[in-house]
């Protein structure tokens, strides 16, 4: 459709008038949160003619149904600000409204506080900003991998980011990357000899053996590996852990103890160990092994066969302190997570079942109103609705 300017005190658009194009773009208007009938859109001009190539502008909401004939016909008529009047009037053919020009220096400072995916958002923009994002080595010396790109990542598409640090990569975290495997991951290592953090946590695809593979080749090309994390990698036996262990040049001896607690809500600064895991002395499989916080139990783990330390499936540990629990010892949650009888007490419980939610799921509370008191957790708000909706 044309776009056409109007002159003062001219009611009619000349040829010389002419701006651009415009690009209409429907969607249902809403009025106090509620759909409008048919008729109503909003209509979005973009002016593309030559000389401004990169503009936009937002007309008001109206009503087609009460338009006159020259709309009906694609023609409409726009009044623009007085300072982009200006402006598209000094205008010469081919010239450019607003000139490309260098990303601020204070951006450069931003780009290292942005994870992968703010990096990689950011990058589509424009060209001046992927250039100076994938020429940044120090945006690319630190890896990490998460949710929602986890599950979008694969072995070439790794491949890609880790070459941009040239190298020179230290750190390189893949949460939950079930697209990756030992191929994969090995090439990685390859082009990157330097890595000092490795965390390969729930990689399905990952196997033991190249696993091993891979650690052999960082501490026999640099032996700067520093930390591994292994978490929830199947079939991962006490063997692999051992040749692991001598490739990092560690015994079973330094191995801190965790508590489970400290460990869920900070990992990174509770774990100073350089492998997470361990063989569990309750069932003698490889898994996170934690230990009691409480005193009583800390003076049970000099008796061996009192010991409360283990993994989370021999050894059940409260959502609330983190200590050892006993079946016969824990309270009913409206989450379904284990909680001790002493947390339990403490906590806010749901006015119909009497359940509350752990500290870990305390987001899900929908308190009531100001003039009552408690909440109501999700499973009694819908039994509530489905008794109002079924037919009496």
């Amino acid at each position: 459709m044309p776009i056409r300017r109007r002159k003062k005190g001219q009611d009619n658009s000349t040829e010389n008038d002419f701006l651009g194009n415009l690009v209409i773009s429907t969607s249902p208007f809403l009025a106090n949160n509620k759909p409008q009938p048919y008729g109503h859109m909003t209509i979005y001009a973009c002016l593309s003619y030559p000389f401004f190539p990169t503009s936009s502008l937002s007309l008001s909401v109206m009503d087609v149904s009460q338009t006159d004939e020259n709309t009906k016909n694609h023609q409409i008529t726009l009044c623009l600000p007085q300072s982009i009047q200006e402006k598209l009037s000094g205008l010469k053919l081919g010239e450019e409204l607003i000139k490309p020009a260098q990303p601020h220096e204070a951006l450069f400072l931003v780009l290292p506080c942005l994870n992968l995916l703010e990096l990689l958002t950011l990058s589509r923009v424009c060209i001046l900003l992927k250039d100076a994002i994938d020429n940044d080595i120090l945006v690319w010396l630190d890896i990490i991998v998460e949710s929602p790109l986890n599950m979008r990542i694969n072995d070439d598409i790794l491949l890609k980011f880790t070459s941009k640090a040239l190298g020179r990569l230290r750190s390189l975290v893949l949460m939950n990357c079930v697209r990756i495997t030992d191929d994969g991951l090995h090439k990685v290592i390859e082009n990157n000899p330097h890595i000092e953090k490795l965390y390969i946590p729930s990689c399905t695809q990952l196997t033991p053996d190249g696993i091993v593979r891979v650690v052999k080749s960082l501490t026999d090309q640099s032996n700067k590996l520093k930390f591994l994390r292994l978490e929830n990698v199947q079939n991962l036996t006490k063997e692999h852990l051992q040749i692991l262990q001598s490739c990092l040049k560690i015994s079973p001896e330094e191995q801190k103890p965790k508590v489970y607690l400290a460990y869920e809500l900070f990992p990174s600064l509770s774990d100073t160990n350089a492998i997470d895991v361990e063989v569990c002395p309750k069932c003698k499989n490889v898994k996170l092994v934690f230990e009691c916080p409480r005193e009583t139990c800390r003076n049970k783990n000099k008796r061996l066969l009192q010991a409360c330390k283990g993994c989370l499936h021999c050894i059940p540990r409260c959502e609330g302190c983190g200590g050892c629990v006993d079946v016969d010892e824990t309270g009913e949650t409206a989450c379904l997570d284990v909680v001790c009888l002493d947390c339990w007490l403490k906590l806010p419980k749901c006015n119909l079942c009497n359940k509350p939610y752990c500290n870990r799921h305390a987001d899900n509370i929908q308190w009531s109103q100001p003039y009552s008191s408690g909440f109501v957790c999700d499973s009694c708000t819908g039994e509530m609705e489905q008794w109002l909706a079924s037919p009496c």
